[in-house]
């Protein structure tokens, strides 16, 4: 037997750094393997590690052993927070400020409704169904309003803002874990019963729908990247220059190639028009008409099917010194007699307008002469090794100007008031994601890189969060108010989608599949998602999703905090 005295050792001696990561190991493992089993074809995903913490908390406060010190249990928390906040905020950055487009406006208010909603719909629950007269019970509804609505990061901001709450209750705090965990897996189950149950609401047919969206592809107007061989029969045009045209036009436009008397070239802005003059022009769809209108008529030819010592070439942008410059400012055309078409960034293609600040991570097309067109890529960097390495440094000090900023209190005289290590670490994230270019810093990270980084984040933090409530989950659940906890989270869940689902189609007249894209945004909610893509063969949910997310992540974590330090102090 005593040869075996180690490895008892490595799982009772709680205070060893071996015995923690083990810890963490056996928990986060179990979890996401726990997380792919499928219920009615739906898998609770990486969040099952809150469980799988719970389960393991809870067998040591059986065996009468505390898993792992409380200190360390709290410092992995928090530091798993941060990280994960962080890495979505920079995800989120580049389009956070860009969803709020037309229609964006209405999903984003929309969204914000819902969330007004279901805090609405908890504070109703809190008052009557629970004794308002124990402080402790509503800290509990704020677990159970983040577990119903699906969101950890609300759960951490809300944990977060209660450990500052010393005064209020001590050291031992209301463990919120054990009502989210309660309401979470009914709360996965709500959102896509109740948007489904929104379908019958509104007398939606999937098949009408799905032509809707097909008529809509087919007509509207985009600002996807046009090309058009034109010739010059605008008499008006004859000896002008091209920035004179692109001037007196107002749209924006590039004219990649010309011929002019049999010989093809490279224009730029000083290239003078003159009758007949062929082009290859690249324009935004919904400004070719205009441009053809002026200019003159299409012509069936294609410039690239030519014998021509021309190329087009696709070059990734690397060098962190290009990272902010506008194409205006990189002279490509006038220095180098090359042409920048069109831009790809996140997949999307993007009109390569001259007020366009390129970012590293972008792609663009480019065409010239093949040694001009070269030189270009050299001076991008064109190097995908480089984008390999992640920018660590961005993210650290990021990281560190997102916690000086949370601790600041943001109303004077009340220093508890304050957006926390949740907070203030996700706004920064989401101005750097934006306007780091601006200042030099390089924010691309490939999509597994931040993937990678947030679900090591989110894993740590779900682990220390279930094996700290573990010790009390069971009498919550069982002797406590745990099946309450249960009901008011569906509560929770599904009244607002039944009020603003219906709205958003009655009223708004949104596409179904786009409702339901925007309800699983707003509840941040992937496995919802995942529904809505599997009944639609088209991107309106994924757009509805994208387009609230950014605004809806923001204000979960946020009115987490407040609805700690305004109404449970």
């Amino acid at each position: 037997m005593e040869s075996f005295e180690w490895l008892t050792k490595l799982f009772t001696s709680t205070e060893s750094v071996a015995h923690i990561a083990l810890l963490y190991a056996i928990v986060i493992a179990i979890g996401v393997y726990l997380g792919k089993l499928k219920i009615f074809g739906i898998s609770l995903g990486v969040t099952f590690v809150l469980f799988a913490g719970i389960i393991v908390g809870h067998i040591f406060h059986y065996y009468g052993m505390t898993a792992a010190p409380i200190d360390t249990l709290t410092f992995v928390q928090d530091f798993g927070l941060i990280l994960f906040v962080f890495m979505i905020g920079l995800q989120v950055g580049p389009g956070f400020f860009e969803s709020f487009g037309k229609a964006g406006i209405k999903l984003n208010g929309l969204a914000a409704t819902a969330i007004l909603l279901n805090i609405l719909v908890m504070f109703a629950c809190y008052y009557i169904f629970f004794d308002t007269s124990d402080k402790t019970n509503l800290p509990m509804m704020v677990g159970t309003l983040f577990g119903a609505v699906t969101n950890t990061p609300g759960l951490g901001a809300a944990n977060e803002a209660l450990a500052s709450m010393r005064d209020s209750f001590g050291d031992n705090p209301p463990q919120i874990a054990s009502a989210y965990a309660c309401a979470y897996p009914l709360g996965v189950l709500g959102i896509i019963n109740a948007t489904i149950l929104v379908r019958y609401i509104c007398k939606v047919r999937l098949e009408k729908e799905e032509e809707c969206l097909k008529a809509m592809e087919e007509t509207a107007a985009n600002k996807k990247p046009y090309k058009m061989h034109l010739e010059v029969t605008n008499k008006y045009l004859e000896g002008k220059t091209l920035l004179q045209v692109h001037d007196f036009l107002n749209r924006d436009f590039v004219v990649s190639r010309i011929v002019h008397e049999g010989e093809l070239s490279i224009p730029n802005r000083n290239t003078v028009f003159h009758l007949g003059d062929q082009m290859l022009i690249v324009c935004a769809e919904a400004d070719q008409e205009a441009i053809m209108a002026f200019i003159g008529p299409k012509l069936d030819i294609d410039f690239e099917q030519q014998d021509q010592p021309l190329v087009s070439k696709r070059i990734l942008i690397t060098n962190p010194k290009v990272n902010g410059k506008t194409l205006g400012a990189m002279h490509f055309s006038s220095v180098h007699g090359v042409n920048v078409t069109r831009v790809t960034r996140h997949g999307m293609d993007l009109f390569a307008s001259a007020s366009l600040p390129l970012q590293v991570g972008d792609r663009i097309m480019a065409v010239g002469p093949e040694d001009a067109v070269d030189q270009v890529a050299n001076k991008m960097g064109n190097s995908i090794r480089r984008l390999d390495a992640p920018n660590i440094a961005t993210i650290f000090v990021g990281i560190i100007i997102g916690i000086i900023f949370g601790s600041l209190p943001f109303i004077p005289g009340m220093p508890l008031m304050k957006l926390g290590i949740a907070g203030g670490p996700l706004i920064i994230a989401i101005l750097i994601g934006r306007y780091g270019y601006k200042i030099k810093l390089v924010t691309y990270t490939t999509t597994s890189a931040n993937m990678m980084l947030r679900e090591i984040g989110l894993v740590l933090f779900l682990a220390s969060v279930g094996i700290k409530a573990g010790a009390n989950f069971y009498d919550t659940v069982m002797t406590g108010d745990g099946l309450l906890y249960v009901l008011t989270g569906f509560l929770i869940t599904i009244i607002p989608i039944l009020i603003v689902g219906p709205i958003a189609r009655m009223r708004y007249k949104f596409n179904y599949f786009t409702i339901m894209g925007m309800i699983a945004g707003t509840y941040t909610d992937p496995p919802a998602l995942a529904y809505a893509n599997s009944v639609c063969s088209k991107e309106a949910p994924a757009v509805g999703y994208s387009t609230v997310y950014p605004l809806s992540m923001f204000l979960r974590i946020f009115t987490a905090q407040i609805l700690i330090l305004f109404f449970c102090g």
